[in-house]
Order: structure tokens, then sequence, then C-alpha cells
């Protein structure tokens, strides 16, 4: 019998360069809230450990041994298991989804062997956004993304999320990033009444990469203002280091428009509505 196990899309909502570490690690402070819409994870007993990959967005990603979900089957231990990933996320697409999918690794063979998750020490090592993704609520990720502190749910917000099917490498996109000692978000962040004041407050912080991004890929500043053009969208921004973006919406109705719009227009960029977790 095959257990399954969701693995949702992380949303950078606004995401700070604080600085950078000798070894070259990137310090942030960020806001982090996971959709709705994302890949999922099945296990089911078999004879070694395997991965195979389905799913609309699976072709041209490898179930070698270096794929983060065998990496994470490593880490717990696993042995005579077929993991199966309906991949239903855009690669590199900067909204998490590798770093979703390990996590949701992690937390299925918790349960199913009856065993603690590795410490966060040790998750860390599958990658930066790995430890962030094992608890998929919103959350405020500072340091290197070891430093997770759990945040009251967000209010109401539905989001459009949009991949111009271009690829911009992390890495590229940290070194055309002009200033890496930007300001932090406040000490303290504010109470939402609602989704206005929510988004009205988010219109104030910033995605550091997202220009240095549009430096590299021009289509994302497509993307935003198609976005941000939409009727009822309240903000438009970047997500991670691109390229996908989002629109916010207060409103579910105005966010399955706005898709419905985006993608007659647009059929080669993928684009869904979708809620948040909470």
């Amino acid at each position: 019998m095959s257990a399954v196990e969701a693995a949702p899309a992380k949303i950078n909502l606004c995401l700070h360069v604080t600085g950078q570490r000798e070894d070259g690690y990137h310090l942030l402070d960020s806001l982090v809230a996971f959709a709705e819409v994302g890949d999922k994870l099945s296990a089911r007993p078999w004879q070694g450990l395997s991965l195979s990959i389905t799913g609309p967005e699976g072709a041209g990603l490898s179930a070698g041994a270096d794929n983060l979900v065998l990496r994470a089957a490593r880490l717990m231990g696993a042995r005579d298991l077929a993991l199966t990933l309906d991949k239903r996320l855009p690669l590199a697409s900067g909204i998490g989804g590798g770093s979703s999918d390990a996590a949701a690794c992690l937390r299925l063979l918790a349960q199913q062997m009856n065993t603690p998750l590795p410490s966060r020490k040790l998750v860390l090592g599958l990658g930066a956004d790995v430890p962030v993704c094992l608890e998929p609520r919103s959350c405020r990720m500072r340091g290197i993304g070891e430093a997770i502190t759990c945040l009251p749910p967000l209010p109401p917000l539905w989001l459009v999320l949009v991949n111009p099917r271009v690829e911009v490498p992390t890495p590229q996109v940290f070194r055309a990033l002009a200033r890496r000692d930007n300001p932090p978000l406040p000490d303290e962040l504010p109470i939402w009444p609602d989704a206005e004041a929510f988004c009205d407050w988010l219109a104030g912080q910033r995605n550091d990469l997202e220009a240095p991004a549009i430096s590299l890929a021009p289509v994302i500043g497509q993307v935003l203002d198609v976005l941000g053009a939409a009727e009822g969208c309240a903000l438009a921004r970047m997500s991670g280091s691109g390229a996908t973006c989002f629109g916010i919406f207060t409103r579910r109705d105005a966010a399955e428009r706005a898709a419905a719009t985006i993608s007659a227009a647009r059929p080669n960029w993928w684009c869904v509505p979708t809620g948040l977790v909470q």
C-alpha cells in the first residue's frame, strides 16, 4: 500500500539579501508562504531504493542518485522503497520545487519508519531551502536558511503563479546582484488585520534578486507587467531567484479570472491560480 505526501510550492513573498559569509553563502531575510499547488511524492514497498518521475513537469528531471528526493531518502536510512514523484511545478523556477520534494520525502519516511526527522544541520546539507520546507506554513526565514520563525496564519490571499518557461541559474543571479548588504525586514513584524493591510505592508518590502534576474532574463519584467495589470492584483513580485512571479489577489474569483486571461494570451507560459497553505 502506498503513502502520499504533498510538496507545496514555496513562495518568497519578499526576499532581502542582507550580507554574505566568508564561505560565499548569502544571508537572507525572507517572508515565506506555501501554495496549495505543488508536487506529490508517494512510496510503496519494493526491493531496493528507486525513484520514478511522472507528471507534466517531469521531463528533463533526472531520477539518478543525485536527485534530492533520493538524497533525502538515504539520509533517512530508507531501504526497499519505490518512490514516485508526480512533478507539477516547473524545474529551477524559484519556488522551491526540489527542496519541497526533499522535505516531503523526509516527512513521509519519518512517518512510515516511525522515526524522528534528522537534525536541522543535516537537513541543511541537502540545500538551504529544505529546512524551511519541512513544516510548510507561513514563516520568516533568516541566515542562510537555518533560522526559521513560524508566523500566525496570513490573511486570506490568493495567488496567480506565472513562469515564462525560462531558467535563470541562481548563481548567476547572485553574481549580478549589485549590493549584498541590504536592509533586513523590521525586527518586529506587524499584525495584519486583513489582506489589504498585509498587501500594503508587503508593497514596502523587496525581492533584492528581482532586478538582477530581470537583467539576465528580461521576460521576467514582462511577466510582472502582465500580472500587475490584471484586474484585482494588489501586488506583483518575483519569487526567490526566479523566474516564477506571483500576483496577489484578495478574492479567489479575481485570481481565477486573471489566470484564465493570462493563460489564453500566453499559452506557452506556466500559469496557475492557487490559495495558500495555512
